[in-house]
């Protein structure tokens, strides 16, 4: 991969980067787009990366279905599949990881402690064995998205970071992987977590700015929902992640969690 890699950047042709951890559906296609409407070469990984999971975690039950996979891409013109085995990106006795100690602290850190290690960790190890010019990631997980921007800026990688918006099911509830996962009742549940964020919109365009408020509101929504269990709802600030108690004039991401029996959900908004 790298091989391959170096040679394009001495042909001068631009490359970008999808990072997946396969399974994939529309959201991730869309993010081949916008990598293609920039790049001369498309590489798209399909790695389920072990050290973002918990030992708790679902990494065993993670959806896969290559086949699939890989008749998208072909479908997509995504010029190369960069499929490794963990032992080949990690070795056994690895002792290097990237930490970031600011904006991890909250959201889906406080739940999932050694989650963003092990995702800055592997996207890291990504950029250096595809070099890519450019790389997006989906608007869905917002955390993420910050964290990387946050380490592009940070390691000075030079790779320019592309976000696409979140694409969702007809009902409205994010495309994810884990959607799959879901029994029947879990899956007319999850709405609950859309459903809550339009809320919220609703009652800022009617003048509400109280975030106490706001996420009391949404505390009622949530109890339709009796089979999931709340992991948090958190306004935050949308570049620094700090936690906010009046809506002003910044940007403020709403991002929340919900743990069903059969899969973890996160949705989010960005009120301006």
């Amino acid at each position: 991969m790298q091989d391959m890699a170096l040679t394009w950047r001495r042909q001068g042709q631009i490359v970008g980067l999808v990072p997946t951890m396969g399974f994939l559906h529309e959201g991730h296609l869309s993010l081949v787009r916008l990598a293609r409407a920039q790049s001369k070469v498309v590489v798209l990984s399909l790695f389920v990366n072990p050290t973002q999971f918990g030992a708790n975690e679902d990494l065993d039950r993670y959806p896969s279905n290559i086949e699939r996979d890989l008749a998208y891409c072909e479908a997509e013109g995504v010029d190369v599949v960069f499929m490794p085995k963990a032992d080949e990106v990690y070795a056994e006795d690895a002792s290097v990881f990237v930490q970031e100690q600011k904006l991890s602290q909250g959201l889906c850190g406080m739940s999932r402690p050694i989650h963003f290690q092990g995702v800055l960790t592997v996207v890291a190890k990504l950029f250096n064995l595809c070099l890519p010019d450019l790389a997006v990631f989906g608007e869905k997980d917002a955390q993420q998205l910050r964290l990387i921007r946050r380490m592009v800026r940070d390691l000075n990688f030079p790779v320019e970071i592309i976000s696409g918006p979140i694409v969702r099911e007809e009902d409205g509830l994010a495309m994810s992987s884990r959607n799959s996962n879901l029994s029947e009742a879990e899956r007319g549940e999850a709405l609950v977590l859309r459903k809550s964020l339009l809320a919220i919109v609703d009652a800022k365009t009617f003048g509400e700015r109280n975030v106490k408020r706001l996420r009391a509101m949404v505390e009622e929504f949530l109890r339709e929902a009796t089979l999931g269990t709340l992991d948090y709802l958190e306004f935050v600030d949308d570049e620094t992640l700090e936690p906010v108690g009046h809506i002003e004039d910044r940007p403020v991401l709403v991002a929340m969690a919900v743990q069903f029996p059969s899969a973890r959900l996160i949705d989010n908004i960005v009120l301006t």
